[in-house]
């Protein structure tokens, strides 16, 4: 079985682009979200991919993923999916030991940018930069499922 780990954080600063690669577009809906696993479909870029997620255990979780045909994904994309795609734009930036990904939504999730670092064990040590700003990780509202369903421009402002 495969095992996602990963902490996740509000993007602070535009510092990061200085070290970002050019970004991919990635396209993305939900084919099923609930009862503990949640199913996605993708293309990044010109591929397809499908993804298999299960419950989050603190940072980590089972998942599984796929490619597929780039027409089977769009095909999917358009006539499948519940809620509303999430449409953004995903950089790797080399930071130390690690390349984060950072997601610059657009869309319904206009306005949100968030960083990502994949990790090989929960308690793994990495160099946090000074552009990842609060940590999310255990937030459930900045997961792309949920945010499917409830996007970033219909959040209540912060206080």
């Amino acid at each position: 079985m495969a095992t996602e780990i990963e902490r996740k954080f509000l993007v602070a600063s535009d510092a990061w682009r200085a070290a970002a690669d050019g970004g991919t577009p990635y396209l993305q809906g939900y084919l099923a979200s609930g009862g503990g696993a949640t199913v996605r479909v993708r293309m990044a870029g010109k591929q397809g991919k499908l993804t298999i997620k299960g419950k989050t255990q603190g940072i980590a979780r089972a998942e599984f993923e796929y490619t597929i045909p780039a027409a089977d994904a769009e095909v999917m994309l358009r006539t499948l999916c519940r809620g509303q795609l999430v449409e953004k734009t995903r950089y790797r930036v080399p930071v130390g030991a690690h390349v984060w990904e950072v997601d610059v939504f657009v869309g319904a999730n206009l306005g949100l940018v968030l960083a990502e670092v994949e990790l090989g064990a929960e308690d793994e040590a990495f160099e946090r930069p000074p552009w990842a700003g609060r940590e999310v990780s255990d937030d459930p509202r900045y997961f792309n499922a949920y945010l499917a369903r409830t996007p970033y421009a219909e959040w209540e402002p912060a206080p």
